[in-house]
């Protein structure tokens, strides 16, 4: 199970085996940063494509089409939706 994030801290500890370590130093080295921003920069790049990937729904071109058609063709509104737009709050 995850452990919960510590709001309260700006730093991270990472464990690895001293050859990872020497490999990330090198690259590092070869972008002209320093191994903190490296990691970093990567680390992000990263989250952003897995946010990305998992905020995104694909639908395949039946299921596209479908989409299309109901906002332009919308079904009448049954007697459930009647329901739940009259217990809406008014508009001020």
């Amino acid at each position: 199970m995850p452990r919960v994030p510590v709001d309260d801290n700006e730093r991270m500890n990472l464990r690895l085996k001293s050859e990872q370590k020497a490999r990330l130093i090198r690259a590092a080295a070869l972008q002209q940063t320093d191994l903190t921003h490296f990691i970093l920069q990567l680390a992000l790049r990263e989250a952003d494509a897995v946010i990305a990937r998992a905020e995104q729904i694909q639908l395949s071109e039946r299921d596209s089409l479908r989409v299309l058609d109901l906002l332009e063709n919308p079904p009448a509104p049954n007697a459930k939706l009647r329901a739940a737009a009259a217990a809406l709050p008014p508009l001020t």
